[in-house]
């Protein structure tokens, strides 16, 4: 923590240098705190209203005015799963979805219902963060004078914690249970239903939007393979088995498409920026702070 510097009347042994390189730095330290750090402060919200701007959700009436983003999922690897979903800000507003069964090549068809549209709950969790750090930084606009180091470093690390918690739930997608994945509201949005069999799970990692599709076959009564049911995971493997409703399902296949979300990765680099300006104004606190505490007089 910064101590309060000394004034120059407390310190009568000093030298005159050492008295002249005191106010010159009291002068640069009362400057840092009046001036760069209000621009530092505005620099952050401009950043950050821009990545808000990104994640804007639709007002209601006023849903054309949130660009609607089509986005084609495939592989080059496989063509078992091809999806086409639509990104309005948080929102998916479409899906559409062609799931290649295994061993008959029937080819399945999902989308979405027309009353449905299904929320990214990453998306929507990094946005509140970022209003939050919006919140703090306004809270201290160009009228508030900063008295010391230490306020600034408080404000700082409050603000850092939000950024982090942002950046956060777009670099680590929820880990589910497949029996969370059945039961899950996502599986009711189709038409036609989807069949036992399948389950869909769409999450973001970084800035791709992720789609994994799993086949399932249902393990009979008397098998004699040894059940164990399989933990919380953002992506299951084949083989992997849950319990649902008195039956025993194993996943036999797993399909995963994804693809580049460009204003993901905007979002991400003002995260990285803000978060290093921040700490940029925290090292130079940190420069007076040493010498207020260190330097023998």
């Amino acid at each position: 923590m910064l101590h309060p510097q000394r004034s120059l009347s407390e310190l009568p042994k000093m030298s005159a240098a050492s008295q002249v390189e005191r106010a010159v730095l009291e002068e640069e330290f009362n400057w840092l705190l009046k001036e760069e750090v209000h621009a530092v402060l505005k620099q952050l919200q401009e950043i950050l209203k821009e990545a808000s701007r990104r994640f804007s959700m639709p007002t209601p009436g006023l849903e054309s005015q949130l660009k609607q983003e089509n986005f084609i999922l495939g592989s080059s690897t496989m063509d078992q799963v091809k999806g086409v979903l639509t990104l309005q800000g948080e929102a998916l507003t479409q899906a559409d979805i062609n799931l290649k069964v295994a061993k008959s090549s029937q080819v399945l068809h999902f989308q979405f219902r027309e009353d449905k549209q299904w929320k990214l709950q990453q998306v929507q969790d990094a946005r509140n963060h970022v209003n939050q750090a919006l919140l703090l930084l306004s809270s201290r606009d160009e009228t508030y004078q900063f008295k010391s180091g230490a306020q600034v470093n408080k404000l700082m690390d409050a603000v850092m914690l939000q950024l982090t918690r942002a950046r956060n739930r777009l670099t680590t997608p929820a880990s589910l249970t497949l029996p969370e994945l059945a039961t899950s509201g996502l599986m009711k949005m189709f038409t036609p239903p989807m069949p036992g069999d399948v389950m869909v799970n769409f999450y973001i990692n970084l800035s791709k939007l992720c789609l994994t599709v799993y086949q399932l076959h249902v393990m009979p009564p008397n098998t004699t393979k040894n059940f164990k049911p399989t933990g919380s995971s953002v992506l299951h493997n084949p083989g992997a088995m849950f319990e649902l409703n008195n039956n025993r399902f194993e996943v036999s296949h797993v399909h995963k498409v994804e693809c580049v979300v460009p204003w993901l990765s905007d979002t991400l680099v003002f995260f990285t920026i803000s978060l290093q300006l921040c700490q940029q104004l925290k090292d130079k606190i940190s420069v007076f702070s040493s010498f207020w505490n260190y330097r023998p007089f």
